[in-house]
């Protein structure tokens, strides 16, 4: 079957998935926005990361290139749906068993995490920055709006992760449709502008390796250079590009640095 039959036979369902794609965003960042419009009608109000608050324009912008990068991957969906009509990617079943899928989960997300944090420093290289990534950029001030804000060059290359993943990994329908949940949670609430985590999450052990909204909001707000990962901050500490105001910032913006510090290992321990 050619490119063009598939374009034709599948145009029905491409509205269908492009809504699907589209709902998926829009749900995310509208109960994001909510979730915070809701906290900071609380005493969690002090942990806005910025002073600065998004305008209405800003918010414009993100949610109109978000259209765009949706446009984006349903192109990619094309694409996907004929190489699998072809024999191009591999593709399984809905399901190889509840552990197995978990398994594959977290395999999906460790590979998006490192594809992520490479081609975003890429993105950062000035020979690729303003035709990729300076868009993005222009949230200084991120909301959840901005979780697809890309010029249609960064939304391609976001895009092309599952197809390469695809190409040597079949994947069950059930893990990739958990996986672009994930994605986009991570990605709404990584853009919140308000600290969702807990005040000891970078003093457990474990989850002080899982990056916190402050992480990626320093990201735009200054730290161009530092901060790259996306779900967890390994690549960043292993590589040099942990922003050194990191752990401090956090601190401030959830209140660690106002308790004594005579208590404060204790009114900051793990739950």
């Amino acid at each position: 079957m050619d490119f063009e039959a598939i374009i034709v036979q599948w145009l029905p369902d491409l509205w269908r998935d492009f809504q699907v794609q589209f709902g998926r965003y829009f749900i995310a960042a509208f109960v994001t926005v909510g979730i915070v419009w809701l906290l900071k009608r609380t005493r969690w109000k002090t942990r806005q990361i910025q002073q600065r608050s998004a305008s209405w324009a800003d918010i414009r912008r993100e949610f109109l290139s978000s259209i765009q990068s949706n446009i984006v991957y349903l192109i990619i969906t094309v694409i996907m749906i004929w190489g699998s009509n072809v024999g191009i990617f591999q593709r399984i079943g809905y399901s190889l068993g509840l552990w197995n899928d978990l398994l594959m989960i977290v395999a999906i997300i460790l590979a998006h995490d490192a594809y992520f944090y490479w081609t975003h420093r890429a993105m950062h290289h000035r020979r690729f920055y303003k035709f990729f990534h300076r868009h993005h950029h222009r949230s200084i001030t991120p909301t959840p709006f901005a979780a697809y804000s890309f010029a249609a060059p960064e939304a391609l290359l976001n895009a092309m992760f599952i197809p390469l993943w695809q190409l040597f990994v079949a994947t069950p329908v059930t893990v990739l449709i958990a996986f672009l949940i994930i994605q986009i949670i991570r990605n709404t609430t990584q853009h919140a502008g308000l600290e969702l985590h807990p005040a000891w999450w970078l003093k457990n052990p474990v989850s002080r390796f899982i990056s916190t909204t402050t992480h990626h909001d320093m990201h735009h707000s200054g730290g161009f250079n530092y901060n790259y990962g996306f779900y967890f901050t390994f690549w960043d500490r292993l590589m040099g590009t942990e922003h050194p105001d990191y752990h401090a910032t956090f601190d401030r913006v959830v209140g660690n640095d106002k308790v004594p510090a005579a208590v404060r290992g204790k009114a900051t321990a793990p739950a």
